[in-house]
């Protein structure tokens, strides 16, 4: 095949996998555990960090750390949405055989990626102050939150292209290229950490800004060695001779990610939004508790892995079938999501309850009143996880089919009104305690609006880039197998 030209039929896979065909169960379970054991090593980089920070420079660099990432985390969610439009856009070109399809939304989305990391970079940089002013970050953590960011704000175009890398090699079936980079990765900065924030040998001690510092040099690195690979082992998505044109947007394509891309962002805006609205309310209760609620979220991220393992698997999966019309697996693979993510996630659950202050211990040290709160406050929240598991699957699975506007106001009805809502409205009879409490509340209303909207909604009957559209449940006997789609907006 000709760089940049067509590929149809059931070959030119290379590096990536049919998610179209086999055993609905094996296939999530196969396509989940790697993609988890990135989240993994992704998140026992952040704990780490952590751990360096927490240990060598105090509580109060961790309150900043905390303060800061979440910044960070609303300036990808900015982007994001883009990332999971071409994840599924690419997913249904494969189930489509379609290999120039794929490179071309993944040359669009690139050129999109690249123009964003700038922006925000640049963005960030002018606007990180006021950001931590309106977390109320605290005066004595608000020094080392600010250099903190500044710094690490460096890493974002190469985060930006990394991220989007990944979900195209998930969107072709492959999972395992992005485990091992982000292995590198991780190793890269675990080991850069505590030789930039103490300064061993011959490096000067940069303290907080050694820690940031070093994550930014893990990702160039990392990200370099990603596109060696790809052009090394000539996988899908890469972009080679004439393929380079595609960085150039196609409009259609373009139109598309814009419009599936940006109510998907805002998912992540909201989720965004809505951790900072309750950061707000947790920095009001003082440094002992920003620093429970950090360590703390150590363990929901781990806890999270298997359902967004999962969900991203849903995605994937789905997304092919679309491509290739095969809504009885579609609506298989949902099933099996859910089941998977009950037993996984309630596993992590259970054992990270057992051992909470062991692990909390990592973070905060004994004897302290952070831990006592991180205690206190991972009994009430962790087990509403699995809530959230079951949500991302049914959500994962309406968004492969383009359908975006109602997850999102689902979304936002259940942080915002309800979440935050619970918080301030039962703050003065519960204390602190209401903060909490919302989280599990929240999960519950998000679970049932999004099954009530997966078993009665529009969204069978939408179509996303060549995915054959489906009437309401009941006329599914009368699609065809693999009828051509079309755009929609």
């Amino acid at each position: 095949m000709s760089p940049g030209g067509p590929a149809r039929g059931g070959g030119g896979r290379a590096g990536g996998r049919d998610l179209t065909s086999g055993p609905i169960a094996r296939t999530l379970i196969l396509f989940a555990l790697p993609t988890m054991g990135s989240s993994v090593l992704q998140s026992l980089n952040a704990s780490i960090n952590a751990v360096w920070i927490g240990r060598f420079l105090g509580p109060t660099a961790l309150a900043a750390t905390t303060n800061a990432s979440l910044v960070m985390f609303l300036l990808f969610a900015a982007v994001f949405g883009f990332g999971m439009a071409a994840t599924i856009l690419i997913g249904q070109a494969f189930g489509r055989r379609d290999i120039d399809g794929a490179r071309r939304v993944f040359g669009t989305a690139l050129g999109l990626f690249l123009i964003f990391g700038l922006v925000i970079t640049a963005a960030g940089w002018l606007a990180a102050d006021r950001l931590l002013d309106l977390l109320r970050t605290p005066a004595d953590a608000h020094g080392l939150a600010d250099l903190y960011l500044r710094v690490i704000l460096l890493s974002v175009p190469a985060s930006f292209v990394t991220v989007l890398i990944t979900m195209a090699l998930r969107g072709a079936g492959d999972a395992m290229t992005p485990l091992i980079f982000m292995g590198l990765t991780v190793v890269l900065d675990v080991v850069l950490n505590p030789v930039l924030i103490l300064g061993l040998g011959p490096v000067p001690a940069l303290g907080i800004a050694g820690s940031a510092l070093a994550t930014v040099i893990a990702n160039l690195v990392g990200l370099a060695a990603l596109v060696v690979t790809i052009r090394a082992r000539d996988l899908p998505i890469r972009l080679t001779g004439a393929a380079w044109r595609y960085l150039r947007p196609d409009p259609a394509i373009l139109k598309l990610l814009l419009a599936k891309g940006v109510p998907m962002g805002l998912q992540m805006l909201v989720v965004s939004v809505s951790v900072l609205m309750m950061v707000f309310l947790i920095n009001a209760q003082g440094v002992a508790t920003i620093a429970a609620f950090g360590a703390a979220n150590q363990l929901w991220t781990y806890i999270q892995m298997p359902a967004m393992a999962v969900g991203a698997a849903v995605s994937a999966v789905a997304a092919q079938n679309l491509g290739a019309g095969q809504w009885a697996r579609v609506e298989q693979t949902m099933r099996a999501g859910i089941a998977i993510n009950i037993v996984m996630t309630g596993l992590v659950v259970l054992c990270v309850v057992l051992a909470e202050r062991p692990l909390l211990g990592l973070f905060l040290a004994y004897g302290g009143a952070a831990l006592d709160i991180a205690t206190h406050v991972n009994r009430i929240v962790a087990w509403s996880w699995i809530l959230f598991g079951i949500t991302a699957v049914m959500s994962a699975t309406v968004r492969a089919n383009g359908a975006v506007m109602v997850p999102l106001l689902i979304l936002t009805v259940a942080l915002m009104p309800v979440r935050f809502g619970f918080a301030l409205a039962f703050g003065p009879a519960l204390g602190a305690d209401a903060i909490w409490w919302s989280f599990p509340v929240g999960s519950a209303v998000s679970v049932v609006l999004t099954a009530l909207y997966y078993r009665f909604g529009g969204w069978r009957s939408g179509g996303m880039a060549g995915a054959p559209a489906r009437p309401p449940v009941g006329a599914a006997s009368k699609i065809p197998g693999n009828i051509p789609g079309k755009i929609t907006g």
